[in-house]
């Protein structure tokens, strides 16, 4: 089972099954969804008290350093700045 996992060259008749069952799963997917409310498909709705800045207003949103460094993965608390790696994505 594990050679199945491991990158081949596709043939046409691979390609043909694999898009057979990916219609099945979105299709079974599509059914399910149908059957679920109407409420339960829709966003929810979040109520703020000011959602968006006045044009031309020159005050910036204030942002919670603590929090805004504690979600960061990496940061160089010396500096008070957030490490990031530049374009890690693409490896």
């Amino acid at each position: 089972m594990a050679n199945t996992f491991i990158w081949h060259h596709v043939s046409e008749d691979e390609k043909k099954e694999i898009q057979k069952e990916a219609k099945t799963v979105l299709d079974d997917f599509s059914k399910k969804l149908s059957k679920l409310p109407e409420n339960k498909l829709k966003e929810p709705l979040i109520e703020r008290q000011e959602s968006e800045r006045e044009e031309n207003s020159s005050t910036a949103q204030e942002i919670d350093k603590k929090i805004m460094f504690s979600n960061a993965p990496k940061t160089n608390k010396e500096n008070q700045t957030i490490v990031a790696e530049k374009m890690s994505w693409d490896n």
